[in-house]
């Protein structure tokens, strides 16, 4: 199911951040997800306001509320 998938994926999300803030290109790196999946992990956290997001530059940087 992809709910279930998402919610994985949302882990891996949330595993990487408790290291602190990362850029989305970090992020992607530390947890392997595809484009895809990587931002519909950190959609489910942002809904469920676990994430923050701040831009500089180009880059997009998030972090664990």
């Amino acid at each position: 199911m992809l709910n279930a998938k998402f919610g994985e994926d949302a882990g891996k999300v949330w595993n990487a951040l408790c290291e602190g803030e990362m850029s989305v290109k970090a992020l992607k790196k530390a947890t392997k997800l595809t484009d895809k999946d990587l931002y519909a992990a950190m959609g489910w956290l942002a809904r469920e306001a676990k994430v923050s997001f701040r831009e500089d530059g180009a880059d997009i940087f998030v972090k664990l509320i």
